[in-house]
């Protein structure tokens, strides 16, 4: 009897021991089988790129620097290039893009718009118009990525003919698109923009992270960046994680470490004028 316990007892144990061994060993091959989380998407900044300093423009009675003359392209050039691409030109002190009828950066001489001074709390003040069925975009907070667009690291204000760019019909959720959302990410309300041909008025507010959108002098958007809100809207649009990754990492960080970046006017390939753009610096 008492040799049968004691072998019964060393048998339990041998279990016991065999069946710790195992719950590691099975937890050790859970854990190769996992699959590795992806690495971040590589990128390289353009950071050689002439610069000014937006403090050497003059100002306006309200304290608003004054970054487009009307007659010449200083303190401009095009993203990721030294100079103003040939598409872009002063008419009647405005700065227009020529459609280039290709789509975004479509012609040759094409491309995006930058001011060249980084700016980090601020507001951007400036009015709009485009062509019948046009296309823009008011991008902040860009970095300049080598071989890619400059909407893939910056939030953009849509500039957009409502009524017959068909733009304004697509995107996950209606109006997401259309003029002065947070582009393909939170609408614009109320819509009261003009009829292409007439001028409209954009503010546009970036505070420590707070983003405000006014159009004809009515706040239409509001969101905060590096947020959990602000990852919620990247995650729901064509910037996700799992549609885009390079995008996501770069606007999950807009701005980059400092939370600064360049303003532009996008070129995608319509006829669209800009004028009376100012800045009010608020840091």
């Amino acid at each position: 009897m008492k040799k049968t316990v004691l072998f019964a007892s060393a048998a339990l144990m041998m279990g016991v021991f065999a069946s710790c061994g195992g719950g590691q060993k099975a937890e050790q091959a859970a854990e190769a089988a996992a699959p590795a989380e992806a690495a971040a998407p590589t990128y390289e900044l353009m950071t050689n790129l002439p610069t000014v300093d937006i403090k050497t423009f003059p100002q306006d009675k309200e304290g608003r620097y004054v970054i487009f003359d009307g007659k010449t392209f200083n303190g401009w050039r095009g993203y990721n290039k030294e100079n103003v691409p040939g598409a872009w030109t002063i008419e009647d002190g405005c700065i227009k893009i020529n459609g280039s009828g290709r789509g975004e950066a479509g012609a040759e001489n094409g491309g995006d718009l930058i001011f060249m001074s980084k700016l980090q709390n601020f507001e951007l003040e400036l009015e709009w118009k485009v062509g019948k069925g046009s296309n823009s975009g008011i991008f902040y907070l860009i970095q300049e990525v080598k071989d890619q667009p400059a909407y893939i690291s910056a939030p953009e204000c849509q500039v957009l003919d409502n009524e017959n760019h068909p733009d304004a019909k697509l995107g996950a959720e209606l109006g997401i698109r259309q003029y002065s959302s947070l582009y393909d990410m939170m609408p614009a309300k109320p819509q009261n923009a003009k009829q292409y041909g007439e001028w409209n008025k954009v503010k546009i507010l970036c505070y420590k992270g707070t983003v405000a959108h006014y159009q004809n002098d009515q706040q239409v958007v509001e969101y905060h960046l590096w947020t959990p809100q602000w990852d919620e809207l990247l995650q729901k649009s064509k910037f996700s994680k799992e549609k885009w990754p390079l995008a996501y990492e770069l606007l999950s960080n807009c701005g980059g470490a400092n939370h600064e970046g360049f303003i532009g006017l996008q070129d995608h390939g319509d006829d669209v004028w800009y004028r009376n753009i100012t800045v009010k610096v608020l840091d």
